[in-house]
């Protein structure tokens, strides 16, 4: 089913119930603000509590699926969920505290030196490296987006790197799993396999999770303003998520 099939009109899902869900997460725009910077985003006690809470309802069945680093994912959600998509996908931590990681693309050093000549011209640009990806943020110089995304889908054309447009971001990262290979991962390992999945997720990175969610007999939540989506619900921000959340820990 393509994505124009679903309108974008969607309701609020129903109360979140944890027996037999198994849910997967996005942070940033999801459970935590977007920052003009992401190492701005920190730590958050209430945020913490919920997880440690939801993890314990859920038998271990929450992961969380982001773009930032596992060490990033661990810095902001203080550690409090073992089960862990980074990097898109691109490195994956299991319930038992094994990482599996891809290897790094070798066109990766030079993308971000492209990248950090480009930046150099104003200090609204950010470049973030990821080990397996570079990013290159805008949000705080928003007058060279358009330059910015033609150069990220230029040198992917050019080093075989897949590029992912993101909210006043652009990514090259290293081709492989996406969000949508993470949640298959997951649920075909202990403690997922016969639960719901239910993804939740605000950019345009997340319709593979969505997508996955569905075909494995679940459903996607989107966060944020209407748009065509693969997700069965919407939620309109990041304080509503929580709420939603907060409502089936009590």
């Amino acid at each position: 089913m393509s994505v124009q099939a679903f309108t974008i009109g969607l309701a609020a899902p129903q109360p979140l119930k944890l027996g037999g869900a198994a849910l997967f997460l996005d942070l940033d725009g999801t459970l935590a603000p977007i920052a003009a910077r992401p190492q701005d985003v920190a730590a958050d006690p209430r945020r913490s509590r919920l997880l440690e809470t939801l993890e314990t309802g859920l038998d271990g069945r929450l992961a969380v699926i982001s773009g930032r680093t596992l060490a990033d994912v661990d810095r902001i959600l203080e550690g409090r969920v073992p089960c862990v998509a980074a990097v898109h996908g691109l490195v994956r931590r299991g319930g038992d505290g094994a990482v599996q990681e891809a290897a790094a693309h070798p066109g990766l050093a030079a993308a971000a030196a492209r990248l950090k000549g480009f930046a150099a011209r104003d200090p609204g640009l950010i470049v973030e490296e990821k080990g397996l990806s570079v990013a290159l943020h805008f949000r705080l110089a928003p007058a060279h987006a358009a330059e910015a995304r033609a150069l990220a889908h230029r040198i992917a054309g050019e080093t075989g790197l897949t590029v992912q447009d993101g909210d006043m971001v652009e990514e090259l990262r290293t081709p492989g799993p996406t969000k949508g290979d993470s949640v298959r991962a997951f649920m075909g390992a202990a403690p997922f396999p016969g639960a719901r999945p239910i993804f939740v997720g605000d950019d345009s990175t997340d319709e593979h999770g969505f997508e996955e969610a569905r075909r494995l007999g679940g459903f996607g939540v989107l966060v944020g303003p209407p748009r065509a989506t693969h997700a069965a619900f919407r939620l309109p921000g990041v304080e509503d998520v929580i709420a939603w959340l907060e409502g089936a820990a009590r």
